[in-house]
């Protein structure tokens, strides 16, 4: 795992990154975000994973797919807005012919208990990378500025409020991201930094 922005590779042109999109698309079932950390990370080394928790962040909290926000944002950081049209087209024009086709051959065996029962598993699995992936991704909290127990408390209270009080997320995101924006900026200011005290 490359932490060091210096080491990092880029892609060579725009075709580069529609292809690699393209791939990293086409390994998504259940949900790309399982698999990009891994893809643009630690096989072509294009972000660190600090790089990619940030850039997954801002995804989250932009209205649409997290996944095409995330293409946008990094297709646009290597070759501007021409690189994040590349990416996202990548991320959408072979997936979508594939969604068709299917979504053709689900109306006709829609009711066939094979079918039914082989999406309930890929549901499992995807939750399951998606759980994985999180876990992959704990190591970056360290170096947040946050720090760990401050991040667990947001992750905790996050949970509880969507999940357990059925909350709506916008108003979740609302808040706490204003809580975690005022910490973490308290803990950046310039005289904490010269103090060390938050």
């Amino acid at each position: 795992m490359i932490d060091d922005p210096r080491l990092l590779a880029q892609p060579s042109s725009r075709k580069e990154l529609f292809v690699a999109f393209t791939l990293l698309a086409l390994q998504g079932f259940g949900g790309v975000l399982a698999v990009a950390q891994r893809v643009l990370c630690e096989q072509r080394r294009w972000l660190t994973r600090e790089q990619f928790v940030e850039m997954l962040a801002v995804a989250q909290v932009l209205p649409g797919p997290n996944v095409c926000n995330l293409a946008l944002m990094i297709g646009d950081r290597f070759f501007g807005w021409r690189g994040a049209f590349a990416a996202l087209a990548g991320m959408m024009a072979v997936p979508l012919v594939i969604v068709l086709a299917i979504t053709a051959l689900y109306v006709q065996y829609a009711m066939n208990p094979v079918v039914s029962g082989a999406l309930r598993g890929m549901g499992a699995v995807s939750a399951g990378l998606i759980f994985g992936t999180g876990l992959r991704l704990v190591g970056a909290v360290r170096s947040n500025p946050m720090r760990v127990p401050v991040c667990g408390a947001l992750l905790v209270l996050a949970f509880a409020a969507v999940a357990l009080l059925r909350w709506p997320l916008v108003w979740v995101i609302v808040a706490l991201g204003l809580v975690a924006y005022a910490y973490a900026w308290v803990r950046l200011r310039p005289e904490t930094a010269t103090t060390g005290r938050p």
